[in-house]
């Protein structure tokens, strides 16, 4: 178990009729602003308050972060503890090999590294500079996208 507040993690053994107590937890959305050495700065644009989050409490969502990207910022306890991204992002592909003609057999994959730095599979056919759409449930791509 990880807790939302302080972040430590505990192991813990319990029954299957052992009950636990319901977690609220609220989403505001909110847009990513900018990052300050180990934090990341979101804004709520009906309030403009600030909203920090640090690096370890983003997981995945590091993947995808771009300024002026809409989320969720999940509160626990009127703390935030996270984010929620949308189920999809397009991003534009800063770097990939060329795929290689003749080999369509199956679905054969390539690496490629979006503009944010993180690398994704794609099929042979996608190029640098293209753009393409990833679940960010799965980190998987889905299609190319015109831009």
């Amino acid at each position: 178990m990880k807790n939302l507040i302080s972040g430590n993690i505990s192991d813990a053994v319990y029954k299957a009729d052992d009950k636990m107590d319901d977690i609220k937890l609220d989403k505001v959305k909110a847009i990513y602003s900018y990052q300050n050495g180990d934090s990341y700065i979101f804004s709520n644009p009906e309030t403009w308050e600030e909203i920090e989050l640090k690096g370890e409490d983003l997981g995945d969502a590091l993947n995808y972060l771009e300024e002026e990207m809409p989320l969720d910022v999940v509160y626990y306890e009127s703390t935030a503890v996270a984010v929620e991204l949308p189920t999809f992002v397009e991003r534009e592909i800063a770097y990939t090999e060329p795929g290689l003609r003749g080999d369509t057999s199956g679905k054969v994959m390539k690496p490629a590294r979006i503009n944010t730095g993180f690398e994704v599979q794609v099929p042979l056919f996608v190029e640098q500079g293209e753009w393409i759409k990833i679940d960010t449930r799965t980190n998987e791509y889905v299609e190319r996208v015109k831009k």
